[in-house]
């Protein structure tokens, strides 16, 4: 390679970041790694810190941190926060990428003259003969984190490499055992960065105390079922932690007005129809509609085919061929040609006209 380029890659501490700076280091790339502290240091981030700075040093590369505590805080937490209080569920990665994590690093590699950024993050990335830069599916179905990635730009995606797009997980835990990597057998984190499943629901408490107040579980006919635990807990869609009935129940919409719990047996929890607002389109160019596509709601469902068009309120109208059953206000929906990201956006709150009937009107 010509000239060693030199690029940045943001070393997590685990095993994925690891084997990517290890790949490009044996491209050729001159290669430094960037930790961005996220949140204010607690077990896991430290861990991870420590981590990241070991894989450097084996590799013999400088290692950097930089402080992103307050950005994150101020685009990320502070969203997630005002999501729940809109009664959604929201997707903090999504966002961060977007808003936080390649802005900084982006930075920094100005700042040092790298012309690349790199991750760990298991995606493609293809240049088309128009000159525009594509998202792709990873070849490993199981681990394709596109989904996570889909709001990035033309500008970030121009200046990312992702060097283990083409490969497994298996393969990559065996290039870091093959290297003696200290962090071949690291588990994957499972968690947010700033908060952990244990302690999710006392996160909530402590944050969104108003949005944790017991209140009214009502079918939407608004017969009175039984108490929630705070309309923060829950989501749409979701069974565990609702009352018994003839039929199984699950979350079909949340007030908070009223602090009522809307909940409904699986035939009237579907819909084949939602909104999307702050939409992004992966090559700056809006596309011709009406557009056919596959949409994924969640970052772990299957795509469906669907039909996007734009409509008067200004949104984009996502409507599917078959209802889902777990559509959430607040969470990122992604279009996808095949195995290219066309783009995504959030989806919007739809509250049905039935449940606020009762809650505005009992």
């Amino acid at each position: 390679m010509k000239n060693n380029p030199k690029i940045v890659v943001a070393m997590s501490g685990g095993v994925d970041s690891a084997v990517a700076a290890l790949l490009l280091q044996r491209q050729g790339f001159t290669v430094e790694a960037l930790t961005l502290r996220m949140w204010h240091a607690n077990t896991t981030e430290q861990s991870g810190l420590e981590s990241a700075k070991h894989v450097a040093s084996s590799l013999g590369i400088p290692f950097h941190v930089i402080d992103a505590r307050e950005d994150f805080r101020r685009e990320v937490v502070q969203a997630f926060l005002q999501s729940h209080l809109d009664c959604e569920t929201p997707n903090p990665c999504v966002l961060c990428n977007r808003v936080v994590k390649w802005h900084k690093l982006l930075e920094f590699a100005d700042k040092n003259q790298a012309q690349f950024v790199a991750t760990g993050h298991y995606a493609q990335i293809l240049l088309n003969q128009n000159g525009l830069f594509e998202l792709w599916r990873a070849k490993d179905a199981s681990k394709d984190q596109s989904y996570m990635l889909s709001q990035l730009t033309q500008t970030e995606l121009s200046r990312t490499i992702f060097p283990l797009g083409e490969l497994s997980k298996q393969q990559v835990r065996q290039i870091a055992r093959e290297s003696n990597l200290a962090v071949s057998q690291r588990q994957d984190s499972q968690d947010l960065c700033f908060v952990d499943r244990e302690n999710y629901n006392n996160f909530l408490e402590e944050n969104l105390p108003g949005m944790t107040q017991p209140g009214e579980i009502r079918n939407i006919q608004g017969k009175l079922l039984g108490q929630h635990r705070g309309l923060a807990h829950y989501t749409i869609g979701q069974r565990k932690g609702l009352p018994a009935y003839t039929e199984a129940l699950f979350v079909l919409d949340k007030n908070p007005t009223s602090n009522t719990l809307v909940v409904g047996t699986a035939s009237e929890l579907g819909k084949d129809a939602f909104h999307l607002s702050q939409v992004s389109w992966i090559s700056a160019l809006t596309p011709d509609f009406p557009l056919q596509a596959t949409v994924k709601i969640r970052y772990r469902s299957n795509p469906v085919e669907a039909t996007l068009f734009p409509d008067p309120q200004g949104t984009l109208k996502v409507q599917l061929k078959q209802p889902l059953r777990d559509i959430t206000p607040g969470q990122t929906a992604v279009f996808y040609a095949g195995e290219q990201v066309l783009g995504g956006g959030t989806i919007a709150r739809t509250a049905s006209t039935s449940s606020l009937h009762f809650v505005q009107n009992r």
